[in-house]
């Protein structure tokens, strides 16, 4: 037997019992789309994800770049033997089954379209549904391992004015409308991605517009913040979004911040490294944040430490996100802060 065909064998097997053990977990807790492997098997360092139910299951799944080069070729026929291992163990079409390259990110290409297919999906998460694309990017539009995020956000935002900056397909926000949010104002600079999240709005059964920014500073001007109950999602730069909000004394009970951790897109004024310049962030974001409101803070960032020191006067608990999906593998650190 050959190394390939060795590990093609390997992964069946790590598969079918992983999915075993996570399929009930899923049914129990009302879950279709949750992690099925990441790097479990050093020398097969895939990462996979199963999304279900309705209109059948597939995967979305990412190679991790290796330490080594392969040419072409040979890793062409090693990715297709295990993808034909992950059709046998979860009974799958192969047609069903996207892989993509991750490797270290630059500016926003975790962001950028990779393929054309436009294989998409309604995911059922707690009741709500979102929307995700398996095919064109690396991110399918869900983070998995921000659902408890999205748990415990839903469950603290009832009554609270809410700002989510960064918002990507704000799946964060429409949990903070479900949650009974008094208004969730939601700020990306992608039209693509804001257009996907207004789309997330709506499988939900949940009023919202999108603006551009003048747009809503115009309406602002024309009405009370307190009386807002409108969920707006605007077209903005985040980190000049929240300088002006200052400049305009806005505030917010429930900020979330959850940043990329480098982005040096042409449609911002400036370029983000979370590891140099999440303090002045922090600081930004705490100005217009309401006395008794809390800053959600999260960040994925390789190597990154918090020094929370230099944030004495403020309490901060670090939130534990792991779910039964991803015990034992890496996720975002997150951090509530407040007064």
């Amino acid at each position: 037997m050959d190394k390939t065909t060795y590990q093609a064998e390997l992964l069946q097997n790590r598969l079918v019992k992983r999915c075993r053990h996570l399929r009930r977990w899923a049914v129990r807790t009302g879950i279709e789309a949750y992690r099925i492997y990441d790097r479990d098997i050093p020398e097969i360092p895939l990462v996979l994800d199963l999304y279900g139910y309705a209109g059948g299951n597939a995967v979305s799944g990412a190679l991790y770049k290796r330490p080594y080069e392969k040419d072409e070729q040979t890793e062409s026929l090693w990715l297709g033997a295990m993808r034909g291992a992950i059709s046998k163990a979860l009974e799958i079409a192969e047609d069903r089954i996207f892989l993509k390259m991750r490797q270290k990110q630059k500016g926003n290409s975790q962001y950028s379209r990779m393929d054309s297919s436009h294989f998409q999906k309604n995911i059922k998460e707690g009741g709500l549904i979102f929307k995700v694309n398996l095919s064109d990017y690396l991110d399918t539009g869900l983070f998995l391992d921000s659902r408890k995020k999205r748990n415990l956000i839903r469950s603290q935002a009832a009554g609270k004015r809410v700002l989510n900056l960064f918002s990507y397909t704000c799946t964060l926000s429409v949990c903070a409308a479900a949650g009974n949010a008094a208004a969730v104002d939601s700020v990306d600079i992608s039209n693509t991605y804001l257009e996907w999240g207004l789309e997330n709005f709506r499988l939900n059964n949940i009023n919202s517009v999108l603006n551009d920014e003048k747009d809503f500073w115009r309406q602002q001007h024309d009405n009370n913040l307190n009386d807002l109950s409108h969920n707006k999602l605007i077209r903005a730069d985040a980190l000049q979004f929240i300088g002006r909000a200052a400049a305009k004394s806005y505030v917010w009970d429930l900020i979330i911040l959850d940043p990329p951790s480098f982005s040096n897109s042409k449609k911002m004024n400036d370029d983000l490294d979370i590891r140099r310049d999440y303090r002045e962030l922090i600081d930004q974001c705490l100005a217009i944040l309401s006395p008794q409101g809390n800053l959600w803070f999260s960040t994925n960032a390789r190597g990154f430490k918090f020094e929370t020191d230099e944030f004495s006067d403020y309490q901060i608990q670090k939130i534990d996100l792991t779910d039964e999906d991803f015990i034992g593998k890496k996720i975002p650190q997150c951090w509530i802060i407040s007064a």
